[in-house]
């Protein structure tokens, strides 16, 4: 089994509430959502050759209410 690696994720706070909402739905983790998130959007990435986004510096606009 491969070594998980530890991060620090500093995150607004809507956005980490959209997350834990989504994870609960999922049954699972805010951690194990956001890795499964991470490692959907790199499995995209080589599957298409192509960045999720062309703006990855810009922040996000979030419209979550």
């Amino acid at each position: 089994m491969s070594e998980k690696k530890q991060i620090p994720l500093r995150i607004n706070e809507k956005l980490y509430n959209a997350l834990a909402a989504w994870a609960e739905d999922d049954f699972r983790s805010i951690n194990g959502q956001i890795e499964y998130l991470l490692t959907e959007c790199v499995r995209q990435r080589k599957k298409d050759g192509k960045y999720v986004s062309e703006h990855l510096d810009e922040p996000p606009e979030l419209d979550i209410k």
